[in-house]
């Protein structure tokens, strides 16, 4: 039966929360409203408009597991990837600091480390996480005295590997680095408990919310610390006061907003964790482990090979197989002819069914998928 937030299309499976999630009826709503108000009564009830900003920034707080005392120091930002961009270039940098990044991350968090060399003469160093006796060890093995921070997702977009945050936060406090952690495979499908220095990830995949908006949490110890290169009023401590003659900064993480907001994505967003919070971080997680469980079984049961690690502690809702002798693309756009959404990562089909997704979405995928192989 379909969950009421998500009156999907009947014939349509999807599996794809990973790439782009769905929206629930509730953040329909939501813009429909708002769109309504700013129709009939522009930007007159503006300060309420705000709230909806408030009690974003307090879910995000939770979700990133930093609590609601945090909750002001989540800035709510474009995507991750501006987030990131935020930290590579706020940091103050010397020549011959080193970032350490690794192979299994998505370009938006490599590229931006990889930028610091031309700018700031950073020397960046990339890792194979297959080369350590753990994906960890691979990454603290290459941390030297010169090693500035850390950049790393909590889960590997295309494997779908979970990391041990608290083994690299506990490694970066003993040496003195900075942990950055992009957490957009995390935030709306498991819960998240890590002390780093950053945390971000936009909306629109497990949050189930539209791309565009996201937060960056920067810790209190580090926000004086980081550099603001992009300026604007929204930023000033005193927000309103254009007559003054100077400004400085605001002392939370709305220093790193310089422009006007995207209010008509909070609006959205904040609905979006309202069902997850509603439903309860804890079920959801559960019901998005019983799921990549369940794909995995299906993934062993028809003889594919798996690339996800089937440890329970070493993966989180995606689940990326290969079908011997099937090219991907080739199978991917057969499986989107047929109404299956999901994604092609690693040389094989990524599935990531949400907490509402169901046995029956997997096995009606499965049936579809071979469905495809028996065409071709």
């Amino acid at each position: 039966m379909a969950h009421p937030e998500f009156p999907l299309d009947p014939n349509l499976v999807y599996l794809n929360h990973a790439g782009v999630g769905t929206w629930p009826q509730r953040t329909r709503d939501a813009v429909h409203r708002f769109a309504d108000e700013c129709l009939h009564r522009g930007a007159a009830d503006y300060p309420q408009w705000l709230e909806a900003e408030d009690r974003l920034r307090a879910r995000l707080a939770r979700l990133m597991g930093v609590g609601d005392a945090a909750a002001e120091d989540i800035a709510l930002v474009p995507n991750t990837s501006a987030g990131l961009s935020m930290v590579a270039h706020g940091v103050t940098w010397h020549p011959g600091d080193e970032v350490v990044i690794n192979d299994q991350e998505f370009p938006s968090n490599r590229w931006v480390w990889q930028s610091l060399a031309e700018h700031y003469g950073v020397h960046v160093r990339q890792v194979r996480l297959s080369d350590g006796a753990t994906p960890e060890d691979a990454l603290i093995d290459a941390l030297t005295p010169r090693t500035r921070l850390l950049p790393v997702s909590s889960v590997q977009y295309g494997t779908g590997l979970r990391m041990d945050l608290e083994r690299l936060s506990t490694a970066c406090r003993e040496r003195g680095i900075l942990l950055c952690v992009d957490a957009i495979q995390t935030l709306g499908a498991l819960r998240l408990s890590v002390d780093a220095d950053f945390i971000v990830a936009d909306g629109h995949k497990w949050m189930l919310g539209p791309e565009g908006i996201g937060g960056l949490y920067v810790h209190p110890r580090v926000r004086d610390k980081l550099r603001l290169w992009q300026i604007g009023w929204h930023m000033a401590d005193e927000l309103g006061a254009f007559d003054r003659p100077g400004w400085d900064p605001a002392g939370n993480g709305r220093c790193l907003e310089p422009g006007s907001p995207n209010l008509l994505g909070s609006h959205a967003l904040e609905a979006s964790l309202a069902v997850l919070e509603e439903v309860g971080l804890d079920e959801v997680e559960r019901r998005v482990l019983e799921n990549a469980r369940h794909a995995m079984e299906g993934v062993q049961r028809h003889g594919f090979e798996l690339v996800t690690p089937s440890e329970p502690q070493r993966h989180a809702g995606i689940v990326t197989f290969r079908v011997p002798g099937a090219d991907p693309e080739r199978l991917l756009a057969a499986l989107r002819a047929r109404d299956v959404a999901c994604a092609s990562r690693c040389g094989g089909i990524r599935f990531s069914p949400h907490f509402y997704n169901t046995a029956e979405d997997l096995e009606e995928a499965w049936r579809r998928l071979h469905a495809c192989l028996a065409a071709d």
